[in-house]
């Protein structure tokens, strides 16, 4: 029989296949050997054995998670696939598991393989893997949709103007050259004009041109939005006289603060009861370059505006609460603050400022409007018997308290629950309630 290591290991074997344990085959580890007294190698005594070395490799075992838990599509990428190698005994860590969620599952699991028999895998048994259920928060961004983006570059700035008296005293000395020249030369004496004369003339007629031709009338609450080949040049708030190149196409915009009465508006509260509204907004053309360019007809753009934000705000909330206190849309200044922030929101890319929409009318469409009626009513009737109900308990609580307190009268329960039955019947009866409080 062989000596050494090999006869170890054969011996381990052997010894393994008669308890029928299964043994977990290592490599062979020379660290083992020890010189013995007589000469021997490979064999250890009791004292001298210790635990076998294993060989450990550690490698995730992907599971995915998608198919199983989640509804989210998980790219391949998100997976751990490294295989399983063909190593005596292998182990499966799951340490980032713990610290951060992800689409694998992985347990710590020894894999034991044994010549002649199955591959077997001990460690803790796996944990089922909580459910997932993909709910979105609802959050006041996902509500509120992003205002439409504008232009950064197309700002308002002021354009090229100039006091109106520079432009006419300029024209007038083109005036007076002009005669001047024509003074000198005489042409009505058949006197020939030289070709520096003729052009002196020209340029001084084409000087007075442009400089009683750019001269307008600027006034107060308007302002000149000036374009030239298509091209924004800038705008002019100047008041008075003042001249503008005559090259530029000019354009008059209105910038004073207006209001706007909107026409009955059709929209239907959180209940889902059709209401008409009727609106009014403040407002104003804060930046011309924007209100001219950006839209093509930004008094257009506000009315529709209007609507859309109205039809927003007012869907969130009930008309009425006809039962609780719960908000409604009568809270007009709540209702009026979210409407005008909302406007002013939508409103801000295109130029135009908005200071205040409030609603000034609130009803049912006629569709539904009687049938609300009787409903608000009812629900102001319920509301007065429970406060006058509640009245009476505190009077009838209040009465016998004092009776008791006082010793005027002894009653066991019977004789309190009586009392007590009568004098509710006597106020209740007395303060326009029905005779009977059962009927509630």
């Amino acid at each position: 029989m062989a000596k050494g290591p090999k006869s170890w290991t054969f011996r381990t074997f052997v010894a393994a296949i008669r308890t029928f344990t299964p043994v977990t085959m290592v490599r062979e580890d020379h660290s083992t050997r020890r010189h013995l007294p007589y000469g021997r190698k490979g064999l250890m005594t009791e004292p001298q054995k210790r635990p076998l070395p294993v060989r450990t490799r550690r490698h995730a075992d992907g599971i995915p998670m998608n198919d199983l838990f989640r509804s989210e599509n998980v790219t391949p990428t998100d997976i751990a696939t490294e295989p399983l190698t063909t190593s005596l005994t292998a182990t499966v860590s799951a340490s980032a598991l713990a610290t951060a969620p992800g689409p694998t599952l992985t347990t710590p699991t020894t894999v034991t393989t044994t010549p002649g028999r199955p591959t077997t895998r001990s460690g803790p048994s796996p944990t089922p893997a909580p459910s997932f259920t993909s709910t979105r928060i609802a959050t006041p961004e996902t509500h509120l949709r992003r205002p439409p983006p504008g232009d950064p570059d197309l700002v308002e700035r002021p354009g090229p103007a100039l006091p109106g008296w520079v432009a006419v005293l300029t024209g007038l000395t083109a005036l007076a050259g002009a005669a001047s020249a024509l003074w000198r030369a005489r042409p009505l004496h058949h006197v020939e004009l030289l070709p520096w004369q003729w052009a002196a003339l020209a340029g001084c007629a084409v000087v007075a041109v442009v400089s009683f031709g750019g001269l307008t009338r600027g006034r107060t609450g308007s302002a000149w939005v000036l374009s030239l080949f298509g091209r924004y040049r800038g705008s002019v708030r100047r008041t008075g006289l003042v001249w503008i190149s005559p090259f530029v196409l000019r354009r008059r915009m209105d910038v004073r603060l207006r209001h706007w009465r909107s026409e009955p508006i059709s929209v239907v509260d959180a209940e889902g009861s059709a209401l008409r509204v009727v609106v009014l907004v403040v407002w104003s053309v804060r930046d011309t370059a924007r209100a001219l360019f950006s839209v093509d007809d930004h008094l257009g753009y506000l009315r529709e505006q209007v609507e859309a934000a109205t039809a927003r705000v007012l869907s969130q909330l009930p008309a009425d609460a006809f039962r609780g206190d719960a908000p409604t849309l009568r809270n007009a200044e709540a209702v009026g603050d979210a409407l005008t922030r909302m406007l002013a929101a939508e409103c801000r890319p295109v130029g135009i400022a908005v200071f205040s929409a409030q609603p000034t009318r609130i009803e049912y469409a006629p569709e539904v409007a009687a049938a609300m009626r009787r409903r608000q009513i009812a629900a102001l009737d319920a509301k007065h018997r429970d406060s006058v109900l509640t009245g009476v308990i505190d009077a009838v609580d209040d009465t016998v308290t004092r009776l008791t307190t006082r010793g005027l009268v002894e009653l066991d329960d019977f004789e309190r629950q009586a009392l007590v039955k009568d004098l509710t019947v006597a106020f209740y009866t007395r303060s326009g309630g029905p005779a009977d409080p059962n009927q509630e």
